[in-house]
């Protein structure tokens, strides 16, 4: 048999672990390239007549179906006892995601594009770090270089988003933009960018306290499968509630038939909502709400090139400038991170290792004192008794 010596051993384990801390990365990479097919499947529906009150509860009724088997089997041991506060929690979070920003979300898209929203969905992160600073879940230094590169990559970030869409320049023919679906991209004025932009934003304030709610119930709930499931349970029935009541009855809203709708309906529950929340309460715990925002620039450069090709939106100068800024602000974001972690690995792993030696001290006196009772009662039994031996 072949064996394996110890130095090959060693190199071959730090391949695994070098391997395991791009996992982050890769998660979110997944989860931007997964809310890019949204966008363009989502304008590709609207533009079809797609209800948006229908499918943010058909969305999450299909999360739910799909992600309340494996919570159930894989978290049975590990799931914490719901009680009144973690289910309070749980409620806001469905009211922010499904009925708040969804809703804006699809509303702020029916009056401008699919590369506008992705646009303007990049001032996320600035906003994320501002009140994750405010509450304490970000800390910042304003003496250090990373606190500096963190903040200079936000500010780029949503300058780069701005200058996308306020500076067209001239049409970049780089894709065939024959139109297949039928686009709005030259029917949407002023009036209309206006408030679909306001909408948009109030849907990007909602996503950010629903990532920090995210990851303060996580903290008291840290089951992420079960608590993708309770907030997608709860999406769902608080968007029926809300569709129920802008809707006034209106039945016709629940129909779906075998086309872009039902598509959506079903990508959008699976990936968006199912898989997404689970991936994004991993990321949280791992690395913090500011890490898992900080990519969602590059949704935006991969949602500009699919609806060149699919929608047959154009493809301006302008844009592929506000991508470039926006990219450098990502990267120093990501630099400022990764500088923080590695920073911080150090500290954890000495209070790990302080940890098992305040348990290996407390066991060492706890059977001393053990021992000292026990010579203790056969000393006294000996004076009650000279003939125990």
């Amino acid at each position: 048999m072949h064996k394996i010596n110890k130095n090959t051993y060693t190199h071959m384990q730090n391949q695994v672990d070098s391997l395991g801390k791009f996992k982050p990365f890769f998660a979110v990479i997944f989860l931007q390239v997964s809310f890019a097919g949204n966008d363009v499947l989502s304008k590709a529906a609207l533009n079809q007549g797609m209800n948006n009150y229908a499918v943010v509860v058909y969305r999450h009724a299909i999360a739910t179906l799909l992600m309340a088997p494996f919570a159930a089997i894989l978290e049975k041991k590990v799931r914490p006892k719901m009680t009144m506060s973690i289910l309070i929690k749980i409620m806001v979070l469905g009211l922010l995601e499904a009925v708040l920003e969804q809703n804006l979300y699809y509303v702020g898209m029916k009056y401008t594009t699919a590369t506008f929203v992705a646009a303007m969905y990049n001032i996320i992160p600035a906003i994320t770090f501002l009140m994750a600073w405010i509450l304490r879940l970000e800390k910042v230094n304003l003496r250090s270089i990373r606190s500096h590169a963190k903040i200079i990559g936000t500010l780029a970030t949503v300058a780069g988003a701005m200058v996308m869409v306020l500076m067209k320049g001239p049409v970049l023919e780089l894709f065939s933009t024959k139109a297949r679906i039928n686009s709005h991209e030259n029917d949407t004025d002023f009036h209309d960018t206006i408030k679909g932009g306001l909408m948009i934003t109030a849907g990007c304030f909602s996503f950010v306290c629903f990532v920090i709610m995210q990851a303060i119930t996580l903290k008291t709930y840290p089951a992420e499968l079960s608590l993708t499931v309770w907030i997608c349970l709860m999406g769902t029935l608080e968007g029926t509630v809300a569709a129920l009541i802008m809707e006034k009855g209106n039945a016709a809203i629940w129909a779906l038939k075998w086309d872009t709708k039902l598509l959506t309906v079903a990508y959008t529950g699976i990936v968006s909502s199912g898989l997404a929340y689970y991936i994004q309460g991993v990321v949280i715990n791992d690395r913090g709400p500011v890490f898992l925002t900080a990519f969602g620039p590059l949704c935006l450069v991969i949602v500009a090139i699919m609806s060149s090709l699919i929608l047959a939106e154009k493809l301006f100068l302008g844009r592929v400038i506000g991508a470039i800024i926006i990219i450098v602000g990502l990267y120093f974001v990501l630099w400022g991170k990764s500088k923080e972690y590695k920073s911080q690995q150090p500290l954890v792993e000495q209070q790990t290792e302080a940890a098992k030696l305040d348990n290996a001290t407390n066991n060492e006196n706890d059977t001393f004192d053990h021992q000292a009772i026990i010579i203790d009662k056969t000393l006294q039994q000996e004076k009650r008794d000279p003939f125990v031996v």
